[in-house]
């Protein structure tokens, strides 16, 4: 007997596949309507996707992981995602080093890394009250 990947992932992992879906789209800062319209689908049919209500197609299903940069596997909860792309090649390759750091210098990094974001935050906050 031959199921369809519809039958198959509403059996298997639908609420993964919605959730899979919402994280990497906001990992991405995308809207619902952005993706939406890259994938040339209703809005309301893409958002039943992310609440687990309703199926794409196996080639929309390979178009959602084009446009969001990660494997059907990953999509579908086969296996897991993989950190979103760093563009910046340099801090690409530092990011890859990160488990090579001790345990102190990984902490130490998040404490720079989430200063400097807040700093960051802060500024743009001061920027827009004025």
């Amino acid at each position: 007997m031959t199921i369809s990947f519809q039958d198959w992932l509403s059996e298997n992992g639908m609420e993964i596949f919605a959730t899979r879906l919402r994280e990497a789209r906001e990992a991405r800062k995308m809207t619902q309507a952005r993706l939406a319209d890259l994938l040339a689908v209703n809005r309301r049919v893409y958002n039943r996707w992310e609440r687990g209500s309703s199926v794409p197609q196996l080639d929309t299903v390979v178009k959602i992981a084009q446009a969001l940069q990660m494997s059907i596997d990953a999509l579908v909860g086969l296996e897991e995602p993989k950190a979103p792309k760093i563009h910046n090649p340099k801090l690409q390759a530092l990011y890859e080093q990160i488990d090579s750091l001790s345990d102190e210098d990984q902490q130490a990094l998040i404490v720079l890394m989430d200063s400097l974001v807040t700093r960051t935050k802060m500024a743009k906050l001061i920027v827009g009250q004025q």
